[in-house]
């Protein structure tokens, strides 16, 4: 199967990684500038974190996409932000399957500006983090995998078959959801909450407080409210149940949150990509302003949050 990876940041590198794991696979990643000259002189190089193991793997790379270009499978790992600057790119090329892996609480926009049928398009988030470094990227996972699915309904046997193909002997698990512009607009409503956080104490997630760790969770459980608000088909199981207070997924979350904040794994999971992702947490956050402002919804822990970091101007200048 010819597949492209379509982007080469932390994400992009351990995906493709996991595919070329499977020697059936012919693996091309779209990679730009000092990264892809790297890639290409010493190989892929990726230091699995939890795994205390360094993997280099050759692949093949390009750093433009041409119309003509077809691929059996597609998956562009960009930020958010970055998405409007390819969509025509990939709107003009031929390959049919696409999966659009990364943050992005507006997957229906996403599919209607690619001008793909809903078949042939689908949404994943992986479940990896880390860093990249100078000549190498730190990637950080319990295991390996995706979440995946449609933009609104559940995808055709025939690309779920596909998907299963590409990882077919590869330990990376594959997780399918029916609405997946549900699941990345919740899944922004608990990540940002936590960002807001991590740049009130300036990347550093062991300043915050207590309080500070329960105003995330109270924040990701308005945010849960106001969707529901506008209409967005919440998951309360896996979503809203987790922040309400009281309830045996608050309690899970709080330790969660507790780890994370105390230990190196806070730092890998979520204060480093905050710290370099300003632009996209920007973009997230925008996202939620335009939705809250539809719902005309109340949320005093969320606006709380926002106002103890400091502005995104501010942010920008200082962590580009």
């Amino acid at each position: 199967m010819r597949i492209l990876v379509y982007g080469a940041g932390v994400l992009g590198c351990e995906l493709a990684h996991a595919l070329i794991q499977n020697k059936k696979n012919v693996v091309t990643l779209l990679a730009r500038g000092e990264w892809k000259e790297m890639i290409d002189q010493k190989g892929l190089t990726i230091r699995h974190w939890v795994q205390r193991k360094t993997t280099v793997d050759r692949v093949q790379t390009i750093d433009t996409l041409a119309p003509d270009d077809c691929y059996d499978l597609v998956f562009v790992v960009m930020q958010a932000g970055q998405l409007p600057q390819v969509l025509p790119i990939l709107k003009e090329n031929k390959s049919s399957y696409f999966v659009f892996v990364g943050n992005d609480p507006q997957a229906k926009q996403v599919l209607e500006a690619v001008q793909r049928p809903a078949d042939k398009v689908a949404f994943g988030f992986q479940n990896t983090a880390g860093r990249r470094e100078h000549d190498r990227v730190v990637s950080v996972y319990a295991s390996a995998g995706m979440t995946v699915g449609g933009a609104t309904a559940p995808l055709s046997g025939a690309f779920r078959t596909r998907l299963k193909t590409a990882f077919d002997g590869v330990k990376y698990r594959l997780s399918f959801y029916g609405d997946m512009d549900e699941w990345l607009k919740c899944h922004a409503a608990f990540i940002l909450p936590i960002c807001y956080v991590c740049y009130a104490c300036n990347g550093d997630l062991r300043r915050a407080t207590k309080q500070q760790r329960g105003a995330i969770l109270d924040a990701a459980y308005e945010a849960c409210e106001m969707l529901k608000a506008i209409g967005i088909p919440v998951n309360d199981a896996d979503n809203t149940e987790n922040f309400k207070p009281g309830t045996a997924g608050r309690r899970q979350m709080e330790a969660m949150l507790f780890v994370m904040a105390k230990t190196p794994l806070g730092r890998l999971c979520a204060s480093d990509h905050a710290m370099h992702a300003v632009g996209e947490m920007h973009y997230l956050d925008d996202a939620f302003e335009a939705m809250r402002k539809q719902a005309g919804t109340a949320m005093p822990m969320w606006e709380k949050l926002r106002s103890e970091m400091p502005s995104w101007d501010a942010l920008q200048k200082t962590n580009g």
